[in-house]
């Protein structure tokens, strides 16, 4: 134990075993770019809902074909339980979106 604490401590004292150089060279580096700015909040809830509704209607429209017979009993089956998946999904994300509302609203201004 005593022999594990002296090798962080070496290490801590010189950094792994890099040189004073070495490490005023890191601190040379300029500032790092900011990231690429990404989609929107809303975009991609827009997106969500999209996939969502795409989703729920390729369960119905299984569910049909299934009745028909044009489609087998594995297929529905796969079908209705990802529109169930995601009809689950879209009622969390409403849920916490009310949640929120509801505590921001309670704040004291």
């Amino acid at each position: 134990m005593i022999d594990a604490i002296s090798s962080i401590s070496s290490f801590v004292d010189g950094v792994g075993g890099a040189s004073a150089t070495q490490l005023n060279s890191f601190q040379k580096v300029g500032p790092v770019a900011p990231a690429a700015q990404g989609a929107d909040f809303g975009d991609v809830m827009v997106q969500v809902a999209a996939k969502a509704t795409e989703t729920l209607k390729a369960g119905e429209a299984a569910s049909i074909a299934g009745i028909q017979g044009k489609a087998s009993v594995q297929q529905v089956v796969e079908a209705v339980m990802a529109a169930e998946q995601t009809l689950q999904t879209a009622i969390a994300i409403r849920d916490k979106v009310v949640a929120a509302y509801l505590e921001i609203s309670r704040m004291a201004i």
